[in-house]
């Protein structure tokens, strides 16, 4: 009797075993589409054997909690090449925002506002036209009319740059509240997970933090530092603490410089966000640097321009054979003849014996109002003379703006900004691709797969199958003893 129930024993584990075995497999195929599952396996284990006089009594199978199957150094490396695919991602749009600022739309007329590289060949070629008739009234007017749409768009440009930096700006800063939301429920996540019993399997919570760190991997640069138990710590790219175990450190925000940082503590990581990675690095980059680039080079644009047309304005005669005085050597009451607004100085630059162009571009407009009062002619010679307009017209091939032509510098800039769009273009590209790929071997390893799930299944329900034959038989066994041989109704 003692081994039909130590058999009764065994066959029952075992079909409880087997029936774990078959609700895992019922629980993959419910989830097999259910985004961020990791397909489980049952694990059985043996239990441990009674010896009596020396010989060793098998106790039968117990199912164990089951397996999730991942693989983290896989799930680590998706993570990376995401916040890689983020920052191109987002930096890319910003450029395109920004490039379209310089292309002309399609099919449009040289002086379509926008353009500027035809604004400046326009410009210069209005003092061609006058050098052949100086005191033509019409072609005074046109240069006057030139320069206020060359000025209107570099400043408008200009203005639009500041408005996208401005909206950057914004943008990053929203994103601290969805990364604060993350990191604090990666903490959580993890106390849960560190305290499942005998540091088992975190299955759906590993799951879930995973997809959090997805999420989060898209918004900034983190590195990531497993721990006991499972547990995980995130730092910014250069070790400042988001996560340590189930505790969070907030990230929190400042301006400074009149754009806004980010900060951990009291420790500023704007620039570790800037180059770690994530939408957010992708628009500190665009913030920080690519707008600032291409402000800085209309800026300059801007300044030579103003300076070398106002200088040489001032420097001859308009039509009542006044010459005027330029800005750097006026006298108090003395009227100068400067086409556009003299370009913001800055004492700082200036007192270090440099040029500071900073805001050339915003403040670039037409002041002259009178064509007369455009000097054609040289100083001190007549109505007619032609000489200034000439010199006028000559800027557009002289190396006036850091060594280049007007129309070069404009064209060399426009060429390097497409160059970079291209670029980031083509990193985006990669990245994204590497994503895809990373997440295909993910999905091959740790997504379900129906026809394994089947071939479980069936595997499963033969076993259990088979331990209720043998039940059966034992039941049997356990009725003939109980009667004693003889048969009657007992089953």
């Amino acid at each position: 009797m003692g081994t039909i129930n130590s058999a009764l024993s065994l066959i029952s584990q075992g079909l409880d075993a087997d029936q774990a075995a078959l609700n895992i497999v019922a629980n993959n195929v419910a989830n097999a589409n259910t985004t961020g599952y990791t397909r489980e396996t049952a694990n059985f284990q043996e239990n441990s054997p009674v010896t009596i006089n020396g010989i060793a009594y098998g106790q039968g199978v117990t199912q164990t909690s089951p397996t999730s199957v991942r693989d983290r150094v896989l799930d680590q490396r998706l993570t990376q090449q995401q916040q890689l695919a983020s920052a191109s991602g987002s930096r890319l749009t910003a450029l395109n925002t920004l490039q379209a600022l310089f292309t002309p739309a399609s099919g449009s007329s040289s002086s379509t506002a926008g353009d500027i590289g035809s604004d400046l060949t326009s410009f210069f070629s209005s003092f061609s036209s006058l050098e052949t008739s100086p005191t033509n009234s019409a072609y005074r007017q046109q240069v006057l009319s030139t320069a206020g749409t060359l000025a209107g768009d570099i400043s408008s440009t200009a203005a639009s740059l500041n408005s996208q930096r401005a909206a950057l700006d914004q943008e990053a800063a929203g994103v601290t509240s969805q990364v604060n939301s993350l990191t604090s429920a990666i903490a959580q996540l993890n106390q849960q997970i560190q305290s499942v019993a005998g540091g088992g399997d975190g299955g759906t919570l590993e799951d879930q933090r995973q997809q959090d760190l997805s999420q989060l991997s898209q918004l900034i640069g983190i590195n990531q530092v497993t721990t006991e138990n499972d547990g995980l710590s995130l730092t910014t790219p250069s070790g400042q603490l988001l996560v340590s175990g189930s505790t969070s450190f907030a990230l929190t925000t400042g301006l400074s410089g009149g754009v806004t940082h980010f900060y951990v503590g009291n420790t500023d990581v704007t620039g570790q966000l800037t180059s770690g990675g994530g939408t957010l690095g992708g628009d500190l980059t665009a913030r920080d640097q690519d707008i600032p680039s291409a402000l800085s080079a209309l800026d300059q644009l801007a300044y030579s321009v103003s300076t070398q047309v106002n200088t040489l304005n001032n420097a001859g005669g308009d039509a009542s054979g006044y010459s005027g005085t330029a800005v750097t050597g006026s006298t108090t009451g003395a009227m100068t003849l400067d086409i556009f607004s003299p370009p913001p100085t800055y004492a700082a630059n200036l007192a270090s014996g440099g040029t500071d162009v900073t805001g050339a571009a915003a403040a670039m407009s037409v002041v002259m109002t009178d064509p007369n009062h455009i000097a054609a002619a040289g100083a001190g010679q007549g109505p007619g003379d032609n000489s200034n307009a000439t010199a006028m017209a000559n800027l557009a091939t002289q190396a006036i703006v850091n060594g280049q032509t007007p129309t070069n510098y404009y064209s060399n800039f426009v060429s390097t900004l497409g160059s970079t769009v291209s670029a980031v273009q083509t990193e985006n590209t990669a990245q994204s691709a590497s994503v895809t790929q990373l997440q295909s071997q993910i999905n091959s390893l740790s997504g379900v797969n129906l026809n394994d799930e089947a071939s479980s299944l069936t595997t499963f329900e033969r076993s259990y199958q088979a331990a209720s034959q043998v039940f059966t038989l034992l039941n049997s066994l356990m009725a003939s003893a109980l009667n004693l041989g003889t048969e009657t109704a007992v089953a």
